[in-house]
């Protein structure tokens, strides 16, 4: 334990490093931001306590740090808080001794000099980090160029001439005692109680974040696949993290962007354990309106290190392949920010065809499915096993936060033996009688060996009131402008569907 104590009549100054804090408690949101815990013991007196404290990370959030005693026992009174996220640097020196001279350690030919340099400017960018988190990108941006002037390289007079960058290593002063050599906190705390106190110090840092990655690996014949998801842990905060219990929160979690500070009423919006004999890695349990998953076991995070934890392992997962053609073709370029009646007026809207078809894997996550528990958002990665035993990418695409009992639905990619067309047959509009009358020809060929279930999905786009005419086939509505039509191709075959529909405003 390292701790420095000097006591000035009721001024005490206490130091605290590393080694003075118990195991460390992470709660990492996957929206690259954590809560940091630990317990910190700081011996008080009477009076006034001078704090200090660079047991922290490069990205804390000052204004979020808590200290109490969560006894609540012993009354502390937070005076003063002060930060200072700068640590000593070679640029930062030669801030402090821009317009001075200092020695430069230079080498010549086979011997090195000792020689003097007037600083002229140092080329030091102040509390770049610090600007960007707070004010956002564009005060940085501004902060760097006035820092700057124009160019990071420092300017250095030498031997009465200029020249952009060091001539050789910098030779400075001893440093003082106020010389911050990592993010540092300090306090002023006062107390009326003396003694140790064992104290909780929370506090929000970025530079840490967490994802959900999926492996989804299906038979050579069959769709009952083995399903394998793995925690994904980034620490990018400056710290280490040793021998620390983790939590990861799952869920959309409103957290203020830099430029956003007063911009409070956004919304944003959003889409068990695998049994066995064995502890499993990571238990989830529900934590307000978000789901919360602890890893069983406490871990060392390095600072810059990603680490991988598996939290689901299901076998036999029954899963449905399904094929969707969407014919409808747009260039989001030419209709964005179309509304109903420019949609409704433009005779050429919607008669460009899309011949792909695409490949869909559908799942029930529940407990009579081997699954069950709430699945994090993250990318899923589809495999197959060939007939030599390997196995073969297939696909990949990300899946949002899904509840319990939910079905999941991915798009794997587009069938290559399946091909669409679609086109529009009659088109009739009459402005009097305030109708349209649209009809089209949906044609899918499969050229496999084997017969495939092709969902057709329409999009009723002209106008909000509509209703089907004439159609070859049945169909069922999914929404209030989409109908979807199932169909079964024969091998080596063709399904033709044709329909006609009507609107009125």
């Amino acid at each position: 334990m390292i701790r420095r104590v000097v006591c000035l009549v009721a001024l005490c100054t206490v130091s605290l490093a590393a080694d003075d804090s118990s195991q460390p408690s992470l709660t990492i949101y996957n929206q690259n931001f954590a809560v940091v815990r630990q317990e910190l013991l700081v011996e008080l007196t009477p009076g006034v306590n001078r704090v200090r404290v660079t047991d922290i990370t490069m990205h804390l959030e000052p204004d979020s740090v808590i200290l109490r005693d969560p006894a609540g026992k012993q009354p502390i009174q937070v005076l003063e808080q002060n930060y200072r996220a700068d640590p000593v640097s070679e640029s930062l020196l030669l801030s402090l001794f821009e317009g001075k001279t200092v020695d430069f350690l230079v080498q010549r030919e086979n011997k090195q000099e000792v020689v003097p340099g007037k600083i002229i400017r140092s080329g030091y960018v102040p509390h770049s980090s610090m600007a960007m988190r707070q004010y956002g990108s564009q005060y940085y941006q501004a902060q760097m160029s006035y820092a700057r002037g124009g160019s990071e390289q420092p300017i250095v007079e030498v031997e009465g001439k200029l020249r952009f960058g060091l001539p050789g290593t910098a030779l400075f002063p001893a440093l003082g005692d106020d010389t911050v050599l990592k993010p540092t906190l300090q306090w002023l705390l006062s107390t009326q109680n003396p003694g140790p106190l064992r104290a909780e110090f929370s506090y929000v840092t970025g530079g840490l974040t967490w994802e959900a990655d999926y492996n989804i690996v299906a038979p050579e014949k069959g769709n009952a696949v083995d399903i394998v998801g793995w925690v994904t842990m980034d620490n990018q905060s400056g710290k280490r993290f040793q021998n620390a219990r983790i939590k990861l929160m799952a869920g959309d979690v409103n957290k203020i962007q830099p430029g956003q500070m007063y911009d409070r009423a956004q919304v944003f919006a959003s889409n068990g354990a695998v049994g066995g004999l064995m502890t499993p890695p990571v238990t989830e349990r529900t934590f307000d309106e978000y789901h919360l998953y602890t890893l069983a076991r406490s871990t060392t995070l390095d600072d810059r290190e990603t680490k991988q934890v598996e939290f689901i392992r299901a076998a036999n997962v029954s899963t449905t392949q399904v094929y969707v053609y969407d014919g409808l073709k747009l260039d989001p370029n030419r209709y964005n920010g179309w509304n109903w009646e420019n949609i409704r007026n433009d005779f050429s809207y919607g008669t460009e065809s899309n011949p792909k078809i695409w490949v869909m894997r559908e799942f029930n996550n529940s407990e009579a499915n081997h699954l069950g528990m709430p699945l994090p958002k993250g990318r899923v990665r589809f495999y197959r096993r060939n007939d030599d035993g390997q196995i073969e990418f297939t696909g990949e695409n990300v899946i949002d936060h899904t509840p319990r009992d939910e079905k999941v639905r991915v798009y794997t990619g587009n069938a290559f033996d399946l091909m669409g067309e679609r086109r529009r047959t009659d088109y009739r509009v009459e402005t009097n009688r305030q109708t349209i009358d649209e009809s089209f020809e949906i044609k899918v060929r499969n050229h496999k060996k084997e017969p495939v279930d092709v969902r057709v999905v329409e999009h009723l786009y002209r106008w909000i009131t509509w209703d089907i005419s004439a159609k070859s086939d049945p169909y069922r509505k999914t929404d209030s402008k989409t109908i979807e039509f199932p169909v079964t191709i024969p091998p080596n075959g063709e399904k033709t569907i044709t329909y006609s529909a009507h609107y009125t405003w």
